[in-house]
């Protein structure tokens, strides 16, 4: 064996990743995003300088901020569908701490939305407001078995889909799996319809009182997340057509769907606890 080749011999199951730009470039985007989305929100804090011309540069700099996000996701998921699905690097003992990882990250996404829930119940159980009651006077609230039950409706059925896709993919059923797959993605986008219809129409604004805030600041991230979960199954879905996953190697898929389930349960709360009881 002669000394390359000793030195390129795999010698443990682990993955040491090559040197990426992404996570700098991702950064960097992420920093331009938040900066241009603050300064447009707050043009008064640069002082006497014109409103419209900071807003301007706010919008400058969300824009290029978001683009480059894109950019970032796109690239560095074709890194690691190449370094999974070519190149044999995901091997179990990796797959193992990948599952580590997104069950660390889910957990985190949990406390993201008990903040939300921390505030909601601390303004409804203690109104500050006079008369103390809740929803305060003159709020105008969703009608709960409306818009908010049917999507109910169409989230416990994207997570029978997804299961189905799931379980047939470890069965072997392709066909199948696609269809779940494809099935779920539509039934999300169609909850993201049925929000939007519902906010266009809500009789309060984010910044009418201490109800429309948390409200919009709990369902409208909880939109965000299925957003989010939508494009995940989309990634999925086309993988899925090329034969990317197996049944005993598709972390990417079983990842997707552990995240739409997790979107699942937040609404079931949701509904609940905001539509329902703070109703």
């Amino acid at each position: 064996m002669t000394a390359e080749a000793h030195h390129d011999e795999v010698k443990h199951d682990y993955h040491l990743v090559d040197p990426s730009p992404w996570p700098a470039l991702g950064a960097g985007a992420a920093f331009a995003l938040t900066f241009g989305t603050v300064v447009f929100m707050h043009p008064d804090f640069f002082g006497s300088e014109s409103e419209k011309t900071i807003k301007a540069l706010g919008i400058w700099t969300f824009m290029p901020g978001v683009f480059l996000i894109l950019l970032t996701m796109w690239m560095w998921w074709r890194d690691v569908i190449k370094e999974a699905t070519h190149q044999g690097h995901h091997t179990p003992v990796v797959q193992i701490g990948m599952r580590y990882g997104m069950t660390l990250f889910i957990a985190s996404e949990v406390m993201f939305f008990v903040a939300f829930f921390w505030a909601f119940f601390n303004s409804s159980l203690f109104p500050k407001l006079s008369p103390a009651v809740w929803p305060p006077e003159g709020v105008e609230t969703l009608p709960t078995f409306g818009v908010p039950f049917m999507n109910t409706l169409i989230l416990l059925l994207s997570g029978c889909t997804v299961t189905w896709a799931h379980h047939a993919l470890r069965e072997g059923n392709q066909r199948a799996m696609i269809t779940g797959l494809g099935m779920t993605i539509v039934l999300g986008a169609l909850f993201t319809g049925f929000q939007a219809y519902e906010y266009v129409h809500a009789a309060f604004g984010f910044s009418d009182g201490i109800y429309s805030s948390t409200f919009y600041m709990a369902t409208g991230f909880h939109g965000f997340h299925v957003l989010i979960g939508t494009t995940f199954l989309i990634v999925c879905w086309f993988r899925a057509r090329k034969g990317h996953f197996k049944a005993d190697h598709h972390f990417g898929f079983e990842a997707a769907a552990w995240y739409w389930h997790f979107v699942d349960v937040v609404w079931l709360f949701l509904f609940c606890c905001v539509y329902w009881w703070g109703s």
